[in-house]
């Protein structure tokens, strides 16, 4: 376990909410005070453009962003190339779509995906579909509410061509086993998108070793800024695609009759980029690896364990995933509405979030409006889950004296 008042004093949230519990780490993380200095660094010392300006500072600036691309490589074993910096998670699989389905994909074509999906990994897709006449599949769901091989191999076929998945289920906290699955996939010649947003703050992704041929995440999911996420490509791949956006950055040379862009992965940075954001991202992976993924995944493991055996046997609560793999609770208080049970949690200092998480397969799967949300990190301690036990009786005493009381 990590010493967690150790912790809270690197994270200026805590000194601004002390009584706070923060249990929405998976919508996005608490920001480190020396990520929030390295962006200001950029800002007070020399917060010009890069790749632009031959003065010294355009220099020092170009070489703060490089060295972040550097570190994001080096992060999941990547190439230098083969990083594209873009403005979060969303803003890479849009793009991504954009960009292989033209030319790759053609009517009748398949892509296979599952209803554990994140909006922003699904919706590009399912429009792709409808405009050139593709059949957009789903991987069933085993009875926890899991992808597993299995059920993979079941609908794989010849005709899928794009497979699309989240690493880690932002709603169940489940791991996909994704590198058997890209293994399969690449017997068939399809390609596998990766959605690894909820997964970069709990696991070591090497994406050599996953083989995966485009992977996404954000960094404010993992202690850095919003605004900032990282579209992973194969180098072979990523040479083929044309950008989706033309601007300035992007171009070698331009001509009345046309343009040849700059290779990769620049061609796909049109404009002036997010540079205070990059190098915060970068300052972000480095208080990661001064914690190490081992520490970072015990210490989550000891708090989900406690946390579950604190509240399985609350008769009153409808658990989703008693089994997740990382610290993610999903539930609901029986007859409550999330919303108005999160509106209680919130009186009583407890941040969780409530809906439908952007993923309205799931809780369709689920047959219910939305779900609670309690999802953990490393500034989390056993302190905040007995406040957030005591939160959840108190908001189930509550509607249980409102007129009508709790539907079972």
């Amino acid at each position: 376990m990590f010493d967690t008042t150790d912790i809270r004093n690197k994270f200026p949230f805590y000194k601004s909410n002390p009584n706070l519990v923060y249990l929405d780490s998976g919508a996005t993380s608490l920001k480190p005070k020396t990520v929030l200095d390295k962006m200001n660094e950029y800002y007070s010392n020399y917060g010009v453009s890069v790749h632009r300006g031959v003065y010294q500072l355009g220099y020092v600036a170009t070489n703060e962003y490089e060295t972040a691309r550097e570190k994001v490589a080096k992060f999941i074993n990547a190439d230098f190339e083969e990083v594209v910096f873009t403005s979060s998670t969303t803003d890479a699989l849009n793009k991504l779509a954009l960009m292989y389905s033209e030319g790759n994909l053609h009517s009748g074509d398949e892509i296979l995906t599952s209803e554990l999906e994140h909006h922003s990994s699904i919706l590009p897709w399912m429009q792709i579909s409808i405009k050139r006449n593709m059949k957009l599949s789903y991987i069933p769901l085993n009875s926890e509410g899991r992808i597993t091989v299995e059920n993979f191999k079941k609908v794989m076929n010849p005709n899928v061509k794009v497979v699309v998945l989240t690493y880690v289920s932002n709603v169940f906290g489940y791991i996909t086993p994704i590198k058997e699955i890209i293994e399969i996939a690449h017997s068939y010649n399809a390609v596998v998108i990766v959605d690894a947003a909820q997964a970069v703050a709990h696991l070591k992704i090497d994406v050599k070793e996953l083989d995966c041929d485009f992977l996404a995440f954000s960094g404010h999911k993992m202690f850095g800024p919003t605004g900032v996420g990282v579209l992973y490509g194969k180098k072979s791949l990523l040479k083929k695609l044309d950008p989706a956006f033309y601007g300035g950055d992007m171009n070698e040379m331009v001509t009345k009759e046309g343009v040849e862009v700059k290779d990769i992965p620049y061609r796909f940075e049109a404009g002036t980029p997010m540079i205070a954001e990059v190098i915060g991202l970068g300052r972000a992976i480095d208080f990661i690896e001064e914690l190490g993924y081992e520490r970072i995944e015990s210490h989550l493991k000891k708090l989900h364990t406690y946390l579950i055996d604190k509240v399985k046997d609350i008769k009153e609560l409808e658990i989703y995933n008693l089994n997740a793999d990382i610290g993610i609770l999903s539930f609901n208080i029986k007859g409550v509405h999330p919303h108005d049970a999160a509106t209680c949690y919130d009186d009583l200092g407890i941040c969780l979030r409530a809906g439908h998480h952007c993923a309205q397969l799931v809780t369709r799967w689920l047959h219910c409006v939305g779900t609670l949300r309690a999802s953990l990190h490393i500034y989390n301690d056993f302190n905040d889950i007995d406040r957030f036990v005591e939160a959840t009786k108190e908001t189930i005493k509550l509607f249980t004296r409102l007129e009508g009381g709790i539907n079972e």
